[in-house]
């Protein structure tokens, strides 16, 4: 992996972040949220398509269609789970 690979992995991965924060609005918290989710999600589908051969939309070593994709999900699915809000019982 080439230092400019790796690089523009990181810059696409936090446009893809901060513009899901714009969308959907909320404060530092969820910003870096949101950041990490698409860092690790960028990566983790990077890796996998590096392991089992993808080569969906390649560009040099990187496999951006699906580090594209699985930044997305994370994105998602992170957003998802933080929405659950818990409720105090009360004995």
């Amino acid at each position: 992996m080439t230092i400019p690979a790796v690089l523009f992995g990181f810059l696409v991965s936090t446009f893809l972040g901060a513009a899901f924060h714009l969308w959907k609005n909320g404060g530092l918290g969820r910003l870096l949220l949101y950041l990490v989710l698409a860092w690790v999600g960028f990566w983790a589908g990077h890796i996998l398509a590096n392991s089992l051969g993808w080569t969906f939309l390649s560009i040099g070593p990187l496999r951006f269609g699906a580090a594209f994709l699985g930044s997305i999900v994370f994105i998602g699915i992170g957003h998802w789970f933080s929405l659950v809000k818990t409720e105090p019982q009360e004995h």
